[in-house]
């Protein structure tokens, strides 16, 4: 019979198997969960605080990573990243280490800081990614850190700050998500709120955290609404979602920044597709100029560092048309092995 552990909004399953592996794709969205071990503390002041993000910041630069939402409490943290080429375990050791070993000189403690392993899920960018926003937000609402949204606004540890431009968080991808609720900042900021006040009353959301999934056991509720019965506690997201992630997993390797400027990346792209640059920049639709399309978009941001939104205005694309041809890319790589010849080239 399974036992089960509870530690605050997450829980895990205890039985006699080895732990599952973690899956890491990159590009594609991950829930990071840590924990403090025995529940305590893991920020203590604010000097903690200060050193957390800004080796967060440093770590999200170096490695290309993006952080879409984020959220600082005393016992734990909610960090919502798009990993580029370093792995995800790689950045998450690199993170939880260097702060670890901090924390301890400071506070004059040594042992284990962070409660086992952090907790990652791989998330289906496009039902969800508002949807983890909005949780990772009201987090402090939710843990008591804060008691209204006039509270959440002002606290400096949260990524809703910097999305409703009370502060300036340089390595929130803020521009991303609002691009999501208007084109324009004004309205952007005001549907986000209302977004927000929408879920202050819906409470914990077991769904999003995979909460009631036992290792590969497939979830009922879940099969019934998916036809192909897929399921896994480590994705969120259905069916096709999870076979497209254990595909990737398997053809995943790491990858080497392309030194390239992107006019250089656009006549090549022009030239493969038999089409005029300003085609590219054009927002067409027709099939040759969106396969290049993609293939500008992946190779921009996954191997040159740009980010999502900066690429998307340079074509004329809306961020969520920006980040599907990231996915729509990897299926171009696997069906034209000659795209790889490109990048060597480049």
């Amino acid at each position: 019979m399974t036992k089960m552990l509870y530690f605050g909004e997450d829980f895990w399953y205890k039985k006699a198997m080895p732990r599952q592996a973690r899956l890491d794709v990159p590009g594609v969205l991950q829930h990071v969960i840590a924990r403090g071990i025995e529940r305590r503390e893991i920020f203590s002041d604010e000097f903690d605080y200060h050193f957390f993000t800004h080796r967060l910041g440093k770590l999200l630069g170096d490695t290309l990573t993006h952080c879409l939402a984020w959220a600082l409490l005393p016992n734990h943290f909610h960090i919502l990243l798009r990993a580029g080429s370093t792995a995800l375990s790689v950045f998450m050791r690199r993170l939880l280490t260097s702060y670890a070993v901090s924390y301890n000189r400071r506070h004059r403690r040594s042992g284990h800081l962070f409660q086992n392993r952090y907790k990652s899920i791989l998330c289906d960018q496009e039902p969800y990614l508002l949807e983890l926003v909005r949780y990772i937000h009201l987090n402090p609402i939710r843990s008591g850190v804060v008691h209204d949204f006039a509270g959440l606004m002002n606290y400096s540890w949260c990524g809703d700050g910097a999305l409703m431009g009370l502060c300036e968080v340089p390595w929130q991808e803020a521009d991303e998500v609002l691009g999501y609720f208007d084109r324009g900042v004004v309205k952007a900021r005001a549907a986000y709120r209302s977004f927000m006040l929408d879920g202050l009353n819906q409470g914990r959301r077991p769904d999003l955290m995979r909460e009631g999934i036992a290792n590969n056991r497939k979830d009922e509720e879940d099969r019934k609404k998916d036809e192909t019965g897929l399921c896994d506690p480590r994705i969120l997201g259905n069916g096709d979602f999870v076979k497209e992630v254990f595909k990737n997993q398997k053809q995943a390797k790491p990858e080497k920044q392309l030194r390239i400027s992107w006019e250089d990346l656009l006549r090549d792209v022009s030239e493969r597709y038999s089409v005029f640059p300003e085609e590219l920049l054009s927002g067409s639709k027709r099939a040759p100029i969106a396969r290049g399309r993609s293939l500008l978009i992946y190779v921009a941001v996954r191997r040159m560092g740009m980010r999502v939104t900066e690429v998307a205005n340079l074509l004329s694309v809306t961020q969520s048309a920006a980040t599907r041809s990231l996915y729509r890319a990897n299926q171009m790589f696997e069906e034209d092995k000659s795209l790889d010849d490109l990048l060597k080239n480049s």
